[in-house]
């Protein structure tokens, strides 16, 4: 790894755990100073110890909006900027649609989804203003095609595809970039902290996350893909890595709507009627 992320603030939120607390470490690793945010305060200090990089721990509840937008001015102010956002907060669901009650749905959607877009938007102004800067949006393969037991995860995870495409669209003039990652099976305590179908956390693995990948590589591969400048980031083994290669969105047609954008597309529609 070059020494692109070195001196670099990367505000990474789900970092108390998993890969957001794995991404920590090897943005920390290189060089990079790193903003932790999720819920549980004293998780995330014990995140912080294993940086070897200066810290900054905002916790709150990514559903919480005022305390979203506070976090985000800490976070800027903090070292007079923040050079990457990693949405990486999230939760999954491992119950059958017929089963599922409607408030799983609008938890998971609003958790997944609605709060990465709130804070991206709040974020937005900073980056556009400096010019320079990432954006990454942790989905999931699921968030390429549909699994089931995870009907409420994968609209959650389509969407934040949706729109985080749309923004690059948007931001390709600009000098943003905008990363997708779809990681497959990660070991993880993603399946035992999912949500059923009553709403309550599942409290059990499986075998396939299990086996699944070290959170660490999948770090690792994040910061290649980010690195690199991969628009979208495929983070997985085996089958599941085929799965996301097959709906992996061709890098031409990336290239051709940004390129709309650079012919004044969304001027000329602004502009009609």
């Amino acid at each position: 790894m070059t020494e692109q992320f070195a001196g670099k603030v990367v505000w990474i939120t789900g970092a108390s755990s998993g890969i957001g607390a794995a991404l920590a470490r090897a943005w920390a690793d290189a060089g990079a100073h790193v903003v932790l945010s999720g819920r549980d305060e004293a998780r995330l200090a014990h995140v912080a110890k294993d940086c070897a990089t200066d810290t900054l721990i905002l916790p709150y509840d990514v559903r919480e909006e005022a305390a979203m937008r506070a976090a985000c001015e800490q976070a800027i102010g903090w070292k007079q900027g923040v050079d990457i956002m990693a949405n990486n907060a999230g939760i999954s669901q491992r119950s059958r649609a017929t089963e599922t009650a409607m408030e799983v749905y609008r938890n998971i959607i609003d958790i997944d989804l609605t709060a990465q877009i709130a804070a991206t938007q709040a974020m937005l102004p900073h980056f556009t203003t400096r010019g320079s800067g990432h954006l990454v949006f942790v989905s999931s393969v699921a968030g390429k095609i549909g699994i089931p037991l995870r009907t409420a995860y994968c609209a959650a995870k389509h969407g934040l595809v949706g729109y985080a495409d749309a923004l690059r669209a948007e931001l390709s003039q600009s000098g943003v970039s905008v990363h997708v990652v779809c990681p497959g099976s990660v070991a993880t305590d993603v399946s035992r902290n999912a949500l059923t179908a009553d709403g309550s956390a599942r409290g059990r693995s499986d075998s396939v996350i299990d086996n699944g990948m070290p959170p660490e590589e999948a770090a690792r591969r994040i910061l290649d893909g980010v690195e690199s400048g991969e628009r979208e980031i495929i983070v997985a083994r085996g089958g599941e890595s085929s799965w996301g290669e097959q709906r992996r969105t061709p890098d031409a047609l990336f290239d051709q709507v940004a390129q709309m954008v650079a012919n004044g597309y969304m001027d000329k529609i602004e502009s009609e009627g």
